[in-house]
């Protein structure tokens, strides 16, 4: 999850990176009790990255 941390980091700069880790770490809560964990990174990723989009009310940098 670290990585997934440091890319939405890079994507979200004036976003606290604390409070990235916060939300990556509750979308990996709601994931990871399902059977299938292959996508969990990438699932994680996206849900948080969604979340920032909304609390924030921008998009990401390219």
């Amino acid at each position: 999850m670290d990585q997934v941390v440091d890319r939405l980091s890079t994507r979200f700069p004036h976003v606290p990176r604390i409070h990235i880790a916060g939300i990556v770490g509750e979308e990996f809560e709601a994931l990871n009790a399902g059977r299938i964990r292959t996508f969990i990174p990438t699932l994680v990723e996206r849900g948080a990255r969604v979340r920032l989009q909304g609390e924030f009310g921008v998009r990401a940098a390219e």
